[in-house]
């Protein structure tokens, strides 16, 4: 199996003064160690990017559209850019990691119930297999849940019938 990391919407957006993620400075601490990892190995990785449009805090060409320093791409690393919840749709996302002979994902990133949950379900529904690292992934509270149960709750939907559940350190390239 050919393995890529992908880390999505990792954005300077996702981390301000206004808004804090849930466990945010640990989790781009675990997406930095993943890319560090999937680096030394030589594994491809993908970076996603969402592009919310003019006016929105993600859109291209707004401070918040870059992505945080933490995790950015390395010259050469390629970045795919969304318009909307998934990575796939609308995208050569697919395209590009078919070139590449990929059959193996390990997803990391923002927002839980949003675009890692629907990469993980497209990813899956497109045939590969798919890791997604459960302590390397995270979303704000909302009006109904705490981010931690959002977080918790999308670990144990997925697990089994969409990824295969691995804390970050556990996930070998």
């Amino acid at each position: 199996m050919r393995t890529a990391l992908v880390i999505i919407d990792m954005q300077q957006g996702m981390f301000t003064e206004d808004v804090a993620p849930y466990r945010g400075e640990e989790v781009l601490q675990l997406c930095a160690d993943l890319l560090d990892r999937a680096r030394a190995a030589r594994t491809p990785v993908f970076h996603v990017q969402h592009d919310g449009g003019a006016g929105d805090s993600l859109g291209k060409g707004s401070p918040g559209f870059p992505h945080h320093a933490a995790v950015a791409p390395r010259p050469g690393e390629p970045v795919v850019e969304k318009r909307n919840i998934s990575a796939f749709h609308g995208t050569d996302f697919h395209d590009r990691l078919k070139k590449a002979g990929i059959d193996r994902l390990v997803i990391a990133g923002m927002q839980t119930e949003m675009c890692v949950d629907t990469a993980c379900r497209a990813a899956k529904a497109l045939g590969y297999e798919v890791v997604l690292a459960a302590d390397a992934h995270t979303t704000f509270d909302n009006k109904v849940l705490p981010a931690e149960r959002i977080v918790a709750h999308h670990n144990n939907a997925l697990d089994g019938a969409f990824v295969e559940l691995a804390e970050a350190a556990d996930i070998g390239f």
